[in-house]
């Protein structure tokens, strides 16, 4: 399980969601098996969705994070429902490059430089809303922060980061995300970027032991903080042969009738948790009956 802990300062100033998603992104490593450039990189994608989810208000809200760059790994997508349960895919799980200039795991050389990172939030409306904005350095959370600035008009700062293991596994997840609230002043963001200045890396205070409210503590130094929520998290995902039926359907009677033809069994694999569901000739016979 994830640990996603929800403050707000006493004075109403910030409000700082931060996430231990350790559990979580091992799971996603388990069921996608990337590189490990590209665990770090869907890792970051995924942790950010599950806080992004968290601050939905609706229990049937949910928001999907497209990142869609340049580089070998492809488009990169993470989605959550409001509980701060993530799910993600990638397009290229297998991206081998070498370390960056830093010695660390090159996640800008994978999702690229060039692109979008568009957040689509499905509150129950007619249409999402959604959001798009150019990536800035494919680090992800610089443009978790660039999409607040530019399409919400809220400053934030966003921290995200996972540490892999040698062999592949995950030893560390997790990010954190502040937001100056409406009436917030200059004097607040100049305390928080002081702050920052001596804050480790996410990944570093995790894998120390630091819990989410040590964290939050230590990003928010010199507020007073009033904990909002603490919700246990994990990788779900929501698929199911219904919907797997609707997504069949949608594709139209003639492609339909061309996979009868093709062959007996027609097995469709979900993208975000691998399961996978067959369909025999008489299952998309009525399948074609209902599409009429």
């Amino acid at each position: 399980m994830g640990n996603l802990l929800r403050t707000i300062t006493r004075d109403g100033s910030c409000v700082c969601t931060v996430i231990d998603s350790t559990d979580i992104i091992a799971e996603m490593e388990k069921i996608h098996q990337p590189s490990a450039t590209v665990t770090a990189a869907l890792g970051r994608l995924v942790t950010a969705a599950a806080i992004m989810g968290s601050q939905l208000k609706n229990e049937q809200d949910s928001v999907t994070i497209r990142l869609s760059g340049d580089g070998p790994a492809g488009s990169l997508i993470a989605v959550s429902d409001s509980r701060g349960n993530p799910r993600g895919y990638v397009a290229n799980p297998i991206v081998e490059i070498p370390l960056n200039q830093y010695g660390k795991l090159d996640v800008r050389g994978a999702v690229g430089t060039k692109g979008t990172l568009t957040v689509i939030k499905d509150l129950g409306m007619p249409e999402p809303a959604i959001g798009s904005v150019p990536i800035v350095s494919g680090e992800i959370a610089e443009d978790i922060t660039s999409y607040y600035a530019i399409s919400e008009q809220t400053p934030t700062v966003c921290a995200l980061g996972v540490l892999v293991n040698p062999d592949l596994s995950v030893r560390a997840a997790g990010g954190y995300l502040i937001q100056m609230l409406p009436g917030a002043g200059d004097d607040i963001a100049g305390r928080l970027e002081e702050n920052l200045k001596t804050v480790k890396p996410v990944t570093t205070m995790l894998d120390g032991g630091m819990r989410p409210l040590e964290i939050a503590k230590k990003v928010m130094a010199g507020f007073e903080l009033d904990i909002l929520d603490e919700i246990e998290a994990r990788y779900l995902c929501n698929c199911s042969k219904q919907r797997v039926e609707r997504a069949l359907i949608s594709i139209g009677r003639a492609d339909l009738e061309s996979l009868m033809q093709e062959q007996e069994t027609t097995e469709v694999a979900c993208h975000f948790c691998n399961k996978k569901y067959l369909f025999t000739r008489e299952d998309l016979k009525r399948l074609l009956e209902r599409s009429k």
